[in-house]
């Protein structure tokens, strides 16, 4: 293993607020990786979060997610009173609700002084992000006058940008839409500094975009021509996956498809734009569901399942021969998990992408023995678990005694054999050939259940709510596994 990090979302860094920041505990998470010889960073998308609070479901491929604005950072920038700032939260699961009806009450008052007297920094942001930002901003003022009602229920006249509905609604929604501009300042102004800090460090960021963007977007609002679409704003085919032995029924995800042949008329434009700008905030940047790159599931709009889909070809090859052209030195990863045809991984291979190793996904224990499936390369990320999945522990807690021993010994055999069984997978992780390895924190920490992220087809609580109380045993827990990375690097 040439280097390692960490795979932990924002939201879930501890903080004062209900829910991890870009203040002083992500820069102390910085300097802990740093102490403990990690070379990355993995976070999820930061985007702000729409249904189901997923950060794979953003208003936009482009903004920020307000929830992780530092208050204390406001008032250092003289954005806030220390008055202003919100009462310490309880420790605990992050509350979305609750979110949602403190934070524009307290990012009002700091967007007010902003606007007040606009400072060249804010200016020089809205120019620099002026492809994005204004339409991000109307969408957001105009979903609010809509009680947050999804693009699809809006307004005929709204919902497809008739020229006049458009001028009327920038006209008396001006106010609001500085106020969601000034917000995008903010957090950017902050993520500057956080990458740069990190960067100082020598943790690079490893990013992650969705490949489809949500279906209520400020994307497919104001680029529907880009999208399979019947002309009005409403999807005519929308994405997921053909049933499989997990869901009998396939995923109905319900995403806008690209429409490719548009997309490649313009030179893939959209997509120059949107990897330019994601590898100016990343230093890595990961492609999740990199399969729709070669081919796509695609599902008519009023199909209640995913089983009348078909897979159609995607121009993966010319895109990413685009984007390559177009952006020297572009670092990326591919999501290629999952059945995949061997085109998929052709693609990947052909420009040399590295994908991903899930160690719970290939120890297999119904034989004899228990054993590594995965065939080890070293062009190649080994993570014990994503996001997605159980942690490590709660993987391991699952199985029966005879596969708990049985996965004892195969780590013994591999030469992993000191400390606790948490302490021996990671051992073990260390150990492939893969060139880099990153480890969710909860595995750092050796959590069960409590550690559980999300869960793949369900929504709600308890999805996307972990929230570390403090770093007081991680910061110990890293530590030691950079001392092992010492032992282990090859």
């Amino acid at each position: 293993m040439r280097a390692s990090g960490i795979l932990m979302p924002v939201f879930s860094l501890p903080g004062p607020f209900g829910i991890g920041t870009l203040g002083k505990e992500a820069f102390a998470f910085v300097d802990f990786l740093a102490e403990a010889k990690q070379a990355f960073w993995q976070i999820l998308p930061i985007g702000p979060t729409g249904y189901g609070d997923s950060p794979y479901q953003s208003f936009s491929a482009f903004a920020g997610n307000p929830y992780f604005i530092d208050y204390r950072l406001l008032a250092s920038d003289g954005w806030l009173t220390a008055d202003e700032i919100p009462a310490e939260r309880p420790v605990g699961p992050i509350d979305y609700g609750a979110l949602y009806n403190e934070r524009p009450v307290v990012l009002k008052k700091a967007a007010d002084r902003l606007l007040a007297s606009p400072s060249p920094a804010y200016e020089a942001f809205c120019r620099e992000h002026s492809f994005w930002l204004e339409d991000y901003a109307l969408f957001m003022a105009v979903k609010a006058t809509q009680g947050q009602a999804g693009l699809a229920d809006w307004p005929n006249a709204l919902r497809c940008r008739e020229p006049e509905a458009i001028a009327a609604a920038k006209a008396e929604l001006a106010g609001s839409i500085d106020y969601y501009k000034a917000v995008q300042f903010f957090f950017y102004t902050q993520w500057s500094a956080l990458k740069a800090y990190a960067n100082a460090k020598g943790i690079r960021l490893v990013g992650d975009i969705p490949i489809y963007v949500s279906p209520d977007s400020s994307d497919l609002w104001t680029h529907p021509e880009l999208f399979q679409t019947d002309g009005t704003m409403h999807l005519t085919q929308v994405a997921g996956c053909p049933p499989d032995a997990f869901a009998a029924d396939g995923q109905l995800w319900g995403n806008p498809l690209y429409d490719w042949p548009v997309h490649k008329a313009t030179g893939f434009a959209w997509w120059k734009q949107r990897m330019k700008y994601a590898t100016s905030i990343y230093d890595v940047v990961r492609i999740d569901h990199f399969r729709a790159f070669d081919t796509y599931w695609k599902i008519p709009a009023d199909c209640p399942t995913a089983i009348d889909g078909e897979w159609i070809e995607a121009p993966g090859y010319e895109v990413i021969d685009t984007l390559q052209k177009e952006i020297p030195g572009l670092d990326l990863v591919a999501e290629d998990l999952g059945l995949l045809r061997p085109e998929v991984l052709m693609l990947k291979d052909h420009y040399h992408l590295k994908g991903m190793k899930i160690l719970i996904f290939s120890i297999e224990t119904g034989g004899k023995y228990a054993r590594d499936t995965f065939h080890d390369v070293e062009n190649m990320i080994f993570y014990t678990g994503t996001h997605d999945n159980d942690t490590i522990m709660q993987w391991y807690g699952n199985m029966s005694a005879a596969a708990r021993r049985k996965i004892r010994r195969m780590l013994k055999k591999a030469g992993a054999s000191q400390g606790s069984v948490k302490d021996r997978f990671l051992q073990y992780t260390m150990q492939n050939q893969a060139e880099y390895a990153i480890i969710p924190l909860a595995d750092i920490l050796g959590l069960g259940k409590e550690g559980h992220i999300n869960t793949p087809g369900t929504i709600g609580s308890p999805n996307w709510e972990w929230h570390l109380p403090d770093f007081i045993q991680a910061k110990k827990e890293l530590q030691k596994f950079g001392r092992l990375i010492v032992d282990t690097k090859r």
